[in-house]
């Protein structure tokens, strides 16, 4: 209670000077218009100034407590709906994760079976039966496409286990770029890197942050168009480390960028809208967080945000 009386600056104390000011003021003006504060012939402004002043310091006081109390209150209401809302996304997110654990339980054994079958009919096929081939071919592709969709699936219901450990980051980046060359050279796009000769060494789990990155990059060249471009950058910035993937597409609609990172939402007619709900478990997991801007020039740039010491 003490502790909440004296906080510096507070509305109460505002209050109880404003107050004292007013009230001062008032005695002060009533004697600059003739009238006189006398008591047994002796001339007692000052004690009535006072009386009038602690009045009104009293009233500014409680006044002020007032207002502090009530604007109190309504922070505290809005962080309890806040909570509430976090807390009903939570559970939204769990449910969704059993789920989706026990779909991939269910569909990747057979999946397994059907795509032993399209090889097991490749094999046997004559070797001009193209129609049987391109069918076979075909049939491997979708359940892969399936297998993927899965494991994402799995990757997005199973609990996060995070290693943390000191790692270069100039190491992480440079592992994804590496692992996203081949995907970036098929679809005839370029990769440009921004980062300086020296990178911090981060506390982080490695692993997970170069799925970020590389998740981040197969992004961006699916967006980008053929022989366009992509450029990933990193810096550090007072205690932390920026780490941003950009590419000369047709960006992110404004309008659909809250819920970009949102587990099931995606644009695309084939994609399953976990990869950056995923990405965004992860780098908030380690303290961070990650955000989808414009690229100057035009296209999308998504910037992850990590601190040098993950809580």
């Amino acid at each position: 209670m003490l502790a909440r009386l004296f906080v510096p600056g507070s509305l109460r104390w505002w209050g109880t000077a404003v107050g004292v000011a007013i009230s001062v003021g008032d005695a002060a003006l009533l004697s600059f218009f003739g009238t006189s504060f006398t008591l047994g012939g002796r001339d007692v402004f000052w004690l009535v100034s006072a009386w009038f002043g602690g009045t009104g310091g009293l009233l500014g006081f409680l006044l002020g407590d007032a207002v502090e109390l009530r604007r109190r209150e309504r922070a505290a209401a809005e962080a309890l709906a806040g909570a509430r809302t976090r807390l009903a996304q939570s559970e939204k997110l769990a449910a969704l994760g059993q789920l989706a654990a026990a779909i991939a339980h269910e569909v990747r054994n057979p999946l397994a079976v059907v795509r032993s079958a399209a090889q097991g009919i490749t094999e046997t096929l004559p070797a001009d039966d193209t129609n049987g081939r391109r069918s076979a071919s075909f049939i491997i592709a979708e359940v892969d496409r399936l297998a993927s969709v899965v494991s994402s699936l799995l990757a997005f219901a199973r609990p996060l286990q995070i290693h943390l450990r000191p790692v270069p980051l100039g190491d992480v980046v440079a592992r994804a770029a590496d692992l996203a060359h081949g995907e970036l050279a098929a679809k005839g796009v370029g990769l440009q890197r921004d980062e300086p000769s020296a990178l911090p060494v981060i506390t982080a789990d490695g692993d997970l942050v170069c799925q970020v990155l590389l998740g981040l990059l197969s992004n961006a060249a699916e967006a980008a168009p053929a022989g366009g471009e992509v450029t990933v950058s990193a810096r550090a910035e007072s205690g932390a480390v920026r780490i941003a993937v950009a590419d000369n597409g047709p960006g992110v609609k404004e309008e659909i960028r809250g819920r970009i990172f949102e587990p099931f939402f995606t644009t695309r007619s084939r994609g399953t809208g976990l990869g950056l709900a995923v990405a965004r478990h992860i780098v908030e997991a380690h303290g961070g967080h990650i955000e989808v801007g414009d690229r100057p020039g035009g296209g999308a740039c998504f910037t992850v945000m990590l601190p040098l010491e993950a809580a």
